[in-house]
Parts: C-alpha cells; sequence; structure tokens
C-alpha cells in the first residue's frame, strides 16, 4: 500500500513567515538562506524523514521532547489506516519545516478552520524528528493479533512501581523531538487534532534537556540530580553495536519489524527534596561516579572504563549497590540500551513537593531481554531507588523506517 500524492511544496511556508514577517529581524540572515535552498542542498536544521530506520532513535538528540501516547477509538481498520497515511504526509512537512498542508494557518479561509495552528509560523525545522510506535494493545484490533511480535508486551511490575494508569500505556505513541520547544508542541498539537475521531490523548509528557548523548558529537548532558547521565550510552557511530542491540534483524520474529526497535518509556519521578538534603559523597556513593567530573570513583576522566574490583579504605570504591555498577554491561552479561531521556518538571505535587525527573527513553532490539534484565537488577537493590520512584510505564514497536512511497505502518498493513 503507498501513500496518495501528497502535492506537498518543498518550499517551506513556515520559514517564508519567518523571513519576511514580523520575526525577520530576530530569525536573520539564516531564515533567508533557508528559503533558497535547493532539495539538493536543504538547511542544516532539517533532518531526512524517510530512511532505512526510523528518525528520532540514534539521531543527534535534541534538546526538547513532546511524547504522547494515544488509544485507538475507531473500530474500522480503513479509517485507522487512513489515518496514519495523513499523519505520515504531514510528518514529512513538519520535519521539513513546512506547515501541515497547503493552506495552512492563514489559507483556509474565514468561515473554516485553518488546517495548521500556526504558532510555528516563523519557527525553522529545529532539527524535528517524528517517531511512531504501536503498543499492546493495537494488536487486538482489525485482525492484527498473528502479526503482534513476541517482544512487544506490558512491562511486568518491577519491585518498588509506583505506577499511574493515567501515564501508562497506549495503543501507540509518537515522540516528537526537536531543539526549539514550540516546534516539537505543535507537531504533536496539529497531529492529534488531525486524529481526533480516530484516536485520543491518553497521555502526554513534555522533557527538556536531554539526559544522553546518542552521538559522538555530542557531551554528555546532567540530570535533574546534577550528574552526567549516560556516559556509557551506545552511541549512532557503532553500527555494528547497533545491530546487536538497538534494530531488529529480519529473521528475530515478525518479518514487518525488521529495520525498527522497540521503545520503552519510564515516568521516573526524582524524590528533589531529600536528594538536595544528602551529603556530596553519599550522592557519588549512590551513583558511583564522580558527580563533578563524571569519572568512575577512584579514576579521573569520565570515559574510563569502570573498575567493579578495586577497593578503599572503606570498601569497594563503587559499591555494590551503586547505580552505575547494576545498570552496567559488565554486571548485565553484556547487555546494552541506547538511551535518549529527558529532564522533566511539571509544576509541584501539591504537598510542596516538585513534581520533577526524568522521562527514561530507551530503544532495544528485544524489551524481555535487555530492559527488564537490567530493570529487575536495579529495582532490586539500586541505592538510587531511595530517592526515586518510577511512576508511568510503557512499551511499543517502532517499525522501521520509510521509502519513498511507503506510510508510517506499511510494513504491518500492507
Amino acid at each position: 500500500m503507498s501513500l496518495p500524492d501528497s502535492n506537498t511544496s518543498r518550499f517551506s511556508r513556515r520559514r517564508l513567515f519567518g523571513a519576511v514577517g514580523v520575526g525577520a529581524a530576530l530569525v536573520g540572515t539564516g531564515a533567508v538562506a533557508a528559503c533558497a535552498e535547493s532539495d539538493e542542498d536543504q538547511p542544516s536544521d532539517i533532518v531526512e524523514f524517510r530512511g532505512a530506520h526510523q528518525a528520532g532513535i540514534v539521531t543527534p538528540a535534541q534538546d526538547r521532547m513532546h511524547f504522547v501516547a494515544f488509544d485507538i477509538t475507531t473500530e474500522s481498520r480503513d479509517e485507522f489506516v487512513a489515518l496514519l497515511q495523513k499523519w505520515t504526509l504531514m510528518a514529512e512537512r513538519l520535519t521539513r519545516g513546512e506547515e501541515t498542508f497547503d493552506g495552512g494557518a492563514v489559507g483556509a479561509g474565514e468561515y473554516r478552520p485553518p488546517s495548521d495552528t500556526g504558532e510555528a509560523l516563523g519557527l525553522s525545522a529545529s532539527s524535528l524528528t517524528l517517531t511512531i510506535g504501536f503498543g499492546p494493545g493495537l494488536f487486538t484490533r482489525f485482525g492484527l493479533a498473528d502479526l503482534r511480535p513476541s517482544s512487544l508486551a506490558d512491562l511486568q511490575h518491577f519491585p518498588a512501581d509506583n505506577l499511574d494508569e493515567r501515564r501508562s500505556g497506549g495503543d501507540l505513541c509518537i515522540q516528537a523531538c526537536a531543539n526549539d520547544p514550540q516546534v516539537a508542541v505543535h507537531a504533536i498539537r496539529n497531529l492529534a487534532r488531525v486524529g481526533f475521531g480516530t484516536v485520543s490523548v491518553k497521555w502526554s509528557q513534555l522533557g527538556f534537556g536531554r539526559t544522553s548523548s546518542t552521538s559522538t558529537s555530542q557531551a554528555t548532558p546532567r540530570n535533574l540530580f546534577g550528574f552526567k547521565d549516560g556516559t556509557a550510552n551506545l552511541k549512532a557511530e557503532d553500527p555494528e553495536l547497533l545491530d546487536d542491540f538497538i534494530w531488529v534483524g529480519k529473521d528475530d520474529d515478525q518479518p514487518w519489524m525488521a529495520g525498527g526497535s522497540y521503545l520503552v518509556a519510564r515516568r521516573i519521578r526524582m524524590l528533589i527534596e531529600s536528594w538536595d538534603r544528602t551529603t556530596l559523597k553519599e550522592q557519588e556513593r549512590v551513583i558511583g561516579r564522580s558527580k563533578g567530573t563524571g569519572a568512575p570513583l577512584g579514576l579521573t576522566d569520565e570515559f574510563d572504563a569502570l573498575d567493579l574490583d578495586s577497593k578503599g579504605p572503606e570498601g569497594l570504591l563503587i559499591d555494590s549497590d551503586a547505580h552505575v555498577r547494576l545498570a552496567s554491561k559488565e554486571n548485565l552479561d553484556g547487555i546494552q540500551i541506547l538511551r535518549r531521556g529527558y529532564n522533566f518538571t511539571d509544576g509541584s505535587d501539591g504537598f510542596g513537593h516538585l513534581d520533577a525527573g526524568l522521562f527514561f527513553i530507551a530503544y532495544c532490539r528485544d524489551p524481555l531481554t535487555q530492559f527488564v534484565p537490567m530493570q529487575l537488577a536495579l529495582a532490586r537493590k539500586d541505592l538510587l531507588n531511595e530517592y526515586i520512584q518510577h511512576v508511568g510505564s510503557a512499551v511499543f514497536a517502532c517499525p522501521p523506517g520509510l521509502g519513498e512511497s511507503e506510510f508510517w505502518g506499511s510494513t504491518l498493513f500492507a
């Protein structure tokens, strides 16, 4: 099954408004230059939408995220497939810095709602990526039960989980990442708007300040506890490791997932106030790294190999229950995942405490043999558990990337 004629223009109306409208003085020559770019020489803030794998997985992690999980509300397979086709057209335009449809925010006529909500007029593409995933619930519909991968199952309840069902699960998800929060929110807002009547938003999460690096070109960022996060993360520049641990193989299970990956989302509440009253020495013991340099305790450089055996006057330099030890590939028989998380702050909890933490996103080839063993190791004795709570959880199967005439889910619905 292929996409209908998109009749889309390569010229970005959004960049046109940015170049000649009231925002031109702020956007500057970069926007004007972007308007003049050809297909062969596209602006550097556009991430290619089509390819062997979906963008937004090993793409260098952008600074902002808007993640949304949907439930399906239609009983019609054809209606749902039509939405996926329309979403694909919209997503490709949005990632090029264009409005959702020709006419957009100002061309619909005064007696019809605009076909684009308009808040991104004047903004560039900002390296926007849009990544779709399908949850276990999708495969209870539309005669898809036999196509559900064995690795796609609701995650078990881990020790100390305190999950809120209103922030968990979903029949499908879309992850929007960009370097401008308004661009990411605009994309999700318009996709959700067009999906009305076919899908409904179950939950969503905004994130800022990426908490991992997915490329060697990026420095390791810090989480809200102030520690560098994801030092040992897999990188886009490690294709062999990505094939081993991230991309689903053609013989793994369901052929339609070949080249795809599995997304695990966990909303982790950080007990900020308790952590902030903890001594630096204890914080470093809990994590197993120096807060300043990010180096493993007892070593000097962030990227020094973990030394899990050396001892000091008080015992092991890296505590037997330290977070970095339990999550390490050395402790997990070589298991690795690709982290792509974000910090979040969602006001307060009504009791004077910040509702803040880490929206943990991980990609893996098989969540049952990669994420689950890792989380079990952490859930049972991680020193960090005193300062965090897992309050949301979901898992999705992200299909492979798109060829020229394909749409989101075309390998599944062909």
